[in-house]
């Protein structure tokens, strides 16, 4: 059986994650988000999004991406949240049957207010 590898990152607040005014930390949501779709845009993320009722309610998202693991935390590394203590990245290789996960080119929103107004 052949098999298809993408890398995914995963999203999670650390432990010691600064605290800001709301006003700050809804700037810098929506500066994550417009990084993220610049990403999707670039055609470098195939698929990204948040978790609902994690288990573990640190994690907070993932992508799925088409580069490598290095590229990935370069990437993510230039994310304004991950930057700003906010977000911490986990990466790593997934394998899956080849042909058994597509990705279609489906925009992701820039910023909450795009997110509340379904565009």
């Amino acid at each position: 059986m052949e098999f298809d590898q993408h890398t995914v990152v995963l999203l999670s607040w650390p432990e010691d994650a600064p605290e800001l005014p709301r006003d700050a930390a809804d700037r810098l949501r929506d500066a994550h988000l417009a990084h993220q779709a610049g990403l999707v845009e670039q055609g470098l993320v195939l698929a990204a999004g948040p978790f609902l009722d994690p288990d573990d309610d640190r994690l907070r998202g993932f992508a799925v991406l088409a580069v490598d693991r290095a590229a990935a935390r370069e990437l993510y590394g230039n994310d304004p949240a991950v930057r700003a203590g906010r977000l911490v990245v986990r990466v790593m290789s997934w394998l899956v049957p080849q042909g058994n996960v597509r990705f279609g080119g489906v925009p992701i929103p820039r910023s909450m207010l795009e997110m509340a107004a379904g565009d």
